[in-house]
């Protein structure tokens, strides 16, 4: 059986496609997010696995959902027809399951149109704004893209921090340091 991310991987492009076409990248993005953190939750796909639910039961099952999340896009809440059969295909393909991989691809895909990059500062201590401003220009420079720059705070870091921007970690982290340090010592 193929894993998530390979069955997800032609749907995000057909998707991504059909939004670019319609300029709706923005929408499909923000729906897709609220697809994602509502299916990590493993209670709504194991409802949706129920025998006894009919396909048109999923799909209002999940419209409504979609439509109660605030904030949420209106594209898979049944505001849009490329929505409601987007919703449709992966019911009758059995791949609702898959819609979290769906919307990671499809992100990429975005930001590399954008020519942007999410990138996640870890750090020890909460950053000041100009920190976080050096970071987000020295990566701007290293990577030769947009940064939208997050933070999030892990005491277990000792001090320093750990960059993450797509495919590439900065690891300045003092407990990195001390294990290269001990691993040297070991040698």
């Amino acid at each position: 059986m193929a894993d998530n991310n390979t069955v997800a991987r032609p749907y995000a492009q057909a998707l991504f496609d059909v939004a670019q076409e319609n300029n709706v990248l923005a929408e499909v993005s923000d729906s897709l997010a609220t697809a994602r953190a509502l299916l990590e939750d493993g209670q709504v796909v194991a409802y949706l696995a129920t025998p006894a639910l009919s396909d048109d039961e999923r799909l209002t099952f999940l419209q409504g959902l979609f439509g109660q999340v605030s904030g949420a896009g209106t594209m898979l809440a049944g505001g849009s027809q490329h929505g409601t059969n987007f919703l449709k295909l992966l019911l009758e393909n059995k791949r609702v399951g898959v819609l979290p991989e769906i919307a990671e691809h499809f992100a990429a895909l975005k930001a590399d149109v954008e020519n942007s990059v999410d990138a996640v500062v870890t750090a020890a201590a909460p950053l000041s704004k100009e920190q976080e401003q050096e970071i987000a220009s020295s990566l701007k420079k290293r990577l030769g893209r947009e940064i939208r720059l997050s933070t999030v705070i892990d005491e277990n870091l000792i001090g320093g921090a750990v960059i993450r921007a797509g495919d590439v970690v900065i690891d300045g982290s003092l407990r990195a340091r001390l294990e290269g340090l001990a691993h040297a010592l070991v040698k």
